[in-house]
């Protein structure tokens, strides 16, 4: 990749970034179809969000892609936020349009991509998912639409209320699930939790517990205890990777207006995962 002086140039802000691989996937990209854009992945302080935000405008970026800890606390400071973002409450992408800033989230979107393209059947089928974070409220946003029915739980009852409440004001099939043992008679099991980062973690469900047929799936791009135990007891299982991969996608679309080449894009995340 050259850059020159009329190289456009996109980011990623988030504190820490150093395990990123976005700049592989997005750069790769770019360079297959020769578009003068270069991506990088910048540590942002979550003090210093504001200005880095105003750097956007003032150095004419295209745009950036927003990560942990900065999705929620990064509305306020955008012009506008389109409509599944504000539901979500989390912005992953924003768009520089004239000095314009326009927030989006990717991630739901790029969850579906992912079902489909793993061959995982959601429509009117029974899901659970487990935590009621951002992830979680990106994806069962999506799911909610077409799911027979959507149990979600999180020991922080308080976000598992608000969004169980901001789903039900526009769907009549979401419910709060009275606990990880609570999966009778589900399809889909989600981990939209962070437990299985690391390996000392506990498991945030026993999947010998889950109806036999049954798919479980996680949000952690990497394979975690949780799906090596499904795996073992016969469950098909799928990680994140998929999800990063396909958020990128639609996040390079709202870029440059051209859809990526994905398997590119996946070539380069395999290569350096």
């Amino acid at each position: 990749m050259k850059i020159t002086a009329r190289t456009k140039f996109l980011a990623l802000f988030g504190c820490p970034v150093g395990h990123s691989l976005s700049p592989d996937m997005h750069n790769a990209a770019f360079e297959h179809m020769g578009l003068d854009y270069c991506y990088l992945a910048l540590e942002v302080r979550p003090e210093d969000l504001p200005d880095a935000v105003k750097a956007v405008r003032a150095l004419g970026m295209r745009g950036v892609n927003i990560t942990v800890p900065h999705k929620e606390k990064v509305i306020a400071l955008l012009d506008e936020v389109d409509e599944e973002a504000a539901f979500i409450g989390a912005v992953n992408t924003i768009v520089n349009t004239g000095g314009r800033l326009k927030g989006y989230n990717t991630d739901g979107r790029g969850f579906i991509h992912l079902l489909i393209e793993e061959g995982v059947a959601f429509e009117g089928k029974n899901v659970f998912v487990c935590g009621a974070g951002g992830g979680s409220r990106a994806i069962s946003y999506y799911l909610s639409e077409k799911a027979a029915s959507l149990r979600i739980f999180d020991l922080d009852t308080g976000k598992l209320k608000k969004l169980v409440s901001d789903l039900s004001a526009i769907r009549n099939n979401v419910s709060a699930a009275g606990g990880v043992e609570d999966t009778e008679g589900i399809n889909l099991f989600i981990n939209a939790t962070p437990l299985g980062l690391k390996e000392m973690d506990p498991l945030p469900a026993d999947p010998a517990g889950f109806p036999p047929g049954s798919v479980v799936g996680d949000l952690i791009y990497k394979e975690t205890p949780l799906l090596r135990m499904a795996g073992k007891a016969g469950l098909k299982t799928f990680n994140g990777l998929g999800m990063l991969l396909w958020q990128g996608v639609l996040a390079s679309e709202l870029w440059t207006g051209v859809r990526p080449p994905h398997e590119v894009m996946r070539k380069a995340l395999l290569a350096n995962f």
